[in-house]
This record gives C-alpha cells, structure tokens and sequence, in this order.
C-alpha cells in the first residue's frame, strides 16, 4: 500500500527550497497551501535559502525544487516554470524627504546613502541593477551599508541608516515605519520561477509542478 501511494506521487517527502522574500503572499505560500490539501499523507520539507543557494542544492540532490529568482536562461541540468512577475522597488523611510516626489527617478537618487545588497549574492543581476542606475542618472550610487538579503535591508531601512532596494511585494510585510515606492524609470521586471533537475523523475514532484501548474497567477503569467 505504501509503495503504490509513492510511486502515484501520493506518499513520500519532497524537499523544495524557497526565497524568503517571495513567501509572504502569492504563489509560493499559495502553492504549498494546495500541496498540503491535495497530498495530506505526503510530507513537505521546506528550505529558505538564496537562490544561487537553492540552484547549487537542486543540482547536487539536496532538494527536489526550488522558488528562486535567479534563475539561468539556459541550464542543461535545469527545467523551470515561471511562476511571477515581480517589480524592483525602493525601500524609504517614512518620513524622508523623498516620499514628498509625486514621481521618483533614478537620478532624485544622487547622494542619497544606500543599504545594497553584495554582489557576491547575485552578480548577473547586481550589474544589471548597477547599469540601469547609471542609465537613469544615477550613476555613482552611495552605499555606505550591505544588506545580505531583504529582511536585512528592511530592518537597517527601518533605522533610517538609508534607502534600499526590495521587491513589490516587501510593502505587505515592511514595518509601518517604512515605505516602499515604485522608481518610474528603473523598469526590471523580475521573474520568480519553480526549478528542478530534469531528470528528477519523482511522481510526487511531478505532483507539486501539476499543482503549481493550476494556480491561476501562474496561468496567468504563462499565458500565450
């Protein structure tokens, strides 16, 4: 009995990683929800870690799949699945001067001190970030703090050391004394995807994309 549940997907443990900063609202708590409704007698390990974390760890065997939003264009190792689009946006404190603009650009930036992120977490996406700024007039960001992941970021934002970047969705769980603004001319859509070995042939994997696969954000986003 046992072993027919796991060779349908309907037993077993699935291991499946996930970026903090996308688990607050969405597909990924979303996805993990209808898991746990549709596979009562499976048991779900979840792993919070970076992405480049994640993408090392699925490749070696150490989890099934993972949420990050790093994800190579082509990995001949890698199948993915778009599951969000989200929206790079900044971080500020209250109170700063800069949520009086009725439009924020890149170069109201100039000057302004800054909590960044390292470039060792993601240099592909570090030097894009770098180039748009420079593009918008922003060229010389002043980063007087780093910040390894969003949380950080929030948090040093939150003592009004400085400005930092976040995604969209940090707005439903910043502290109150934060806001978090869209930069009109800083356009870098990020895509947040599902990856997983491709010749991980687990049915209860294949069971979990089925049922991200049916979310209706993630239609949404693969439509066409």
């Amino acid at each position: 009995m046992r072993a027919a549940q796991v060779a349908r997907g309907l037993s077993g443990t699935l291991r499946v990683g996930f970026s903090e900063n996308a688990s607050w609202r969405g597909v990924v708590p979303d996805s993990f929800r209808r898991f746990r409704e549709r596979q009562p007698d499976a048991k779900l390990q979840l792993q919070p870690a970076a992405s480049l974390v994640q993408l090392e760890a699925i490749r070696s065997g150490r989890l099934d799949a993972g949420f990050v939003n790093f994800m190579p264009k082509s990995d001949p190792e890698l199948d993915q699945l778009r599951v969000a689009i989200q929206h790079i946006e900044l971080a500020v404190p209250k109170r700063h001067p800069l949520t009086k603009l009725k439009k924020l650009r890149l170069r109201d930036l100039t000057d302004v001190p800054f909590v960044w992120f390292p470039r060792w977490a993601s240099p592909a996406f570090y030097d894009r970030l770098m180039r748009e700024c420079y593009r918008g007039g922003l060229k010389s960001p002043r980063i007087i703090q780093e910040g390894l992941n969003e949380a950080t970021i929030l948090s040093l934002v939150a003592t009004g050391l400085g400005v930092g970047w976040v995604l969209g969705t940090a707005r439903w769980r910043s502290p109150d004394t934060i806001v978090i603004l869209p930069v009109v001319d800083l356009d870098m859509p990020l895509a947040l995807a599902l990856a997983w070995r491709r010749d991980n042939t687990s049915p209860l994997l294949a069971n979990f994309i089925s049922e991200v696969q049916r979310l209706p954000g993630v239609r949404a986003v693969n439509k066409g």
